[in-house]
């Protein structure tokens, strides 16, 4: 389940690598305006991750019981209720982009270039969470092939197609956008037939009890998806302090967040296939496969993330210099990958910690490591080595706060496993 997985996320940060590269080459303000969006867009993949949790849960629970009909209309609930909050929330953004672009630190003559790029980029954050949302159905059916798959297909849509709608046609900046709103499109198009044609999808929910599904599906999306909007919330703070060191900062650190998604894209598979397995063996009460399961996985994590970390030390000057012709821009990226990826393992280990939470039932403690990884270790540092050391500094304290980050959510989990086996009644 995780391989097919791994590939597709992959396959996703691959194509945002690229976006990144093409984007680079118009300039710095272009990069600084892609740069503002990394926060929206990891609001926006909050909302679909917290859902996803959800919808894998409660459906693959369903199917579990042998309530074949009620699965496929649970999935129909997901698409429509997921379509209509992801709409609203990127309306509101669209409508409060001047103050959120000011609380973020924006300079005043970026806000053309941004609102030009908003326009597209908006209409691709929901064409990408429709097919996000498709995909959750799939993964709950046990088929992670299809998701899989088309997570390629869409990445490899949306790089043939950045050239073309960036340069050759001369759109600039909303081109990246527009080849992202046409490589997720093909994506519904292939998957929403599929899940229909397989059963997975049905839409008359009238035979469905809607109050007590939409509570069901409440009761696990609230806390996931509030632990998953942490750090949306985090990196608008981080980008107000970082935008304090000028627009160059902003478009490294932007950069940086995107290697960032690259190098965690092992840990984000895991974090997908996992809980059905950690479900499992929670059913049956096997509490020792569990823990055995959860630190092996711990330890590959650990390792494989801190590997990721010394390449990207080893290739710091060659990468900064290939993401940006900008003087600036290149001697900063270069001090983030130098320090901020040698903490990547402790950044794993929280997110696998959060996964496993949400599995377990304890999704108010996967909530709390969230906050606390952001609130307690992540920006206080930030701050703090920004104060200290500028902008070299700030970068250090990133690399504290996950390593701290990562201890404390293990020692959660450790926490919440001993309360599980002295109680093996899952909280529901």
């Amino acid at each position: 389940m995780t391989w097919p997985m791994l590939f597709g996320v992959l396959s996703l940060m691959s194509f945002q690598l690229v976006d990144s590269i093409f984007i680079g080459q118009l300039g710095r303000d272009p990069l600084a305006a892609l740069g503002f969006t990394v926060p929206m867009q990891q609001l926006i993949i909050g909302l679909q991750v917290g859902l996803g949790i959800a919808t894998t849960a409660i459906i693959s629970r369903t199917l579990g019981a042998d309530d074949v009909a009620r699965a496929e209309r649970l999935g129909g609930l997901v698409v429509i209720i997921g379509g209509s909050l992801a709409l609203l929330l990127l309306v509101g953004l669209w409508l409060g982009r001047h103050g959120i672009m000011g609380l973020l630190g924006a300079e005043a003559d970026l806000m053309p270039l941004i609102s030009a790029y908003w326009v597209p980029w908006l209409g691709a954050a929901w064409m990408g969470a429709m097919a996000y949302f498709g995909y959750s159905v799939s993964r709950s059916h046990g088929d992670t092939k299809l998701p899989g798959y088309m997570m390629v297909v869409t990445s490899l849509v949306n790089i043939a197609l950045d050239p073309l709608y960036i340069f050759v046609f001369g759109w600039g900046l909303p081109g990246a956008a527009m080849a992202t709103i046409t490589a997720f499109g093909i994506s519904c198009l292939v998957v929403y037939p599929k899940l229909l044609k397989r059963g997975w999808l049905r839409f008359d929910l009238s035979a469905l009890a809607l109050g007590p599904a939409i509570r069901q599906l409440g009761g696990i999306m609230a806390p996931a998806m509030m632990s998953q909007l942490m750090p949306p919330i985090a990196a608008s703070l981080a980008t107000a302090l970082v935008a304090g060191f000028g627009t160059a900062a902003v478009a490294a650190w932007g950069l940086g967040t995107r290697l960032e998604f690259f190098s965690i894209v092992v840990v984000l598979a895991l974090t997908m296939s996992l809980p059905p397995m950690i479900g499992r063996l929670l059913g049956s009460g096997d509490i020792d496969r569990i823990r055995a399961l959860v630190r092996i996985s711990v330890r590959f994590v650990v390792v494989w993330q801190l590997a990721i970390g010394l390449i990207w030390l080893v290739l710091s000057g060659l990468v900064s210099e290939l993401f940006s012709a900008d003087a600036s821009v290149t001697d900063i990226l270069h001090s983030y990958l130098v320090r901020v990826p040698l903490s990547y393992s402790g950044l794993g280990v929280c997110m696998l910690m959060v996964s496993v939470c949400n599995a377990l039932g304890l999704s108010m403690r996967a909530l709390l490591i969230s906050v606390l990884r952001l609130f307690a270790c992540f920006l206080p540092f930030l701050w703090v080595g920004s104060q200290m050391g500028g902008i070299d500094g700030l970068l250090s304290g990133a690399l504290i706060g996950n390593l701290l980050a990562g201890t404390q959510a293990y020692l959660f989990y450790r926490q919440g496993m001993r309360r599980l086996q002295a109680t093996p009644a899952p909280a529901t």
